[in-house]
């Protein structure tokens, strides 16, 4: 069967729990935040949601609502939890023919502690065996987190894309997947569109720099084809390879919470040039996609159609990425 996309990656049940005390407190310009607990007590929460999530699970519902025939690649356990994630992402439309059932994992569960717009997440990746179809008939492949044990899988991975070179890559590496470093070297050279944030782009390139420029520069001689660094509330650079760099700022709305925003903006930024659209606009459909997300609970409620996105950038015309 022909698809559109093919999302790779982990999936997981994420526990959405929205704190009703705590405190954050932060340096003084604002960085290294931390959530504060009170220790030892009884901890009130306003309400507890129960999503199937993964940034590859994202991107596999986002294509699809954004109109993209796409299929997911990944494991799952036999537990109610695994059958919970098939069960959505058939609702939403995505061919789950390639998700393997192992009878003897348990599905990944995180639980995400909701505060001020902001996300905490406590996170545990169980081991799974990962297999990549025989064939792939697809032109673009969207590639996401996987968790320590699965490096023979990125191997297997790097060897596909090497000969399939036609099929294009966005690639939005896990912190595993960055903690991998030069071993991924096979899979960046072949990366079509990278995705990072700025932490992770310094930590991709081992540099201390905030010079996105900089960083951009560094993304593309690794490889990828086209750069994007998301700044969250700072907005989002994009580069095509050329002396061109655009900026976008943030997306301007309410904000309730933040999990799936950057899969929201990867998704449109991917769907925007599978549709032939440019990097700038492709940044506007990602900072729209991802900003309507935000405004909810969960990485899916807010997700965007094509319709949607195109009908909100027609009303809002000033609403475009600048060269800087």
């Amino acid at each position: 069967m022909k698809y559109d996309i093919v999302s790779i990656g982990d999936c997981t049940i994420d526990a959405f729990i929205e704190l009703h005390e705590a405190s954050v407190h932060c340096a003084v310009d604002h960085t290294d935040c931390k959530l504060e607990l009170s220790y030892a007590d009884k901890i009130p929460y306003e309400k507890l949601t129960m999503l199937p999530a993964g940034n590859s699970t994202n991107n596999a519902v986002g294509s699809a609502r954004l109109g993209m025939k796409n299929a997911f690649i990944t494991s799952v356990g036999s537990d109610n939890q695994g059958k919970l994630i098939i069960t959505e992402l058939k609702r939403e439309g995505v061919d789950t023919g390639f998700i393997h059932v192992d009878k003897q994992a348990q599905t990944n569960f995180h639980f995400v502690l909701a505060f001020r717009g902001e996300r905490t997440i406590l996170i545990k990746h169980n081991k799974f065996n990962y297999r990549l179809p025989s064939r792939l008939d697809a032109p673009w492949v969207y590639f996401s987190s996987m968790a320590a044990g699965t490096e023979k899988f990125h191997k297997e991975f790097e060897n596909f894309l090497e000969k399939h070179k036609g099929v294009k890559l966005a690639f939005n590496p896990g912190t595993f997947q960055i903690r991998m470093g030069h071993k991924l070297n096979g899979i960046y050279k072949h990366t079509e569109i990278l995705f990072l944030n700025h932490e992770e782009a310094q930590l991709v390139l081992k540099q201390n720099t905030k010079n996105v420029k900089t960083l951009l520069k560094g993304l593309h001689k690794l490889g990828a084809k086209i750069a994007v660094i998301t700044d969250g509330r700072d907005g989002s650079y994009a580069s095509n390879g050329s002396s061109k760099v655009w900026y976008l700022e943030e997306f301007v709305g309410p904000k309730v919470e933040a999990t799936g925003a950057g899969d929201a903006y990867g998704s449109a930024f991917t769907a925007a040039m599978f549709y032939g659209r440019s990097v700038a606009e492709a940044m506007a459909w990602g900072t729209v996609n991802g900003g309507n997300v935000v405004m909810h609970v969960g990485p899916h409620k807010g997700l965007q159609t094509k319709a949607q996105i195109e009908n909100y950038l027609r009303k809002h015309s000033k609403f475009r990425a600048r060269e800087i």
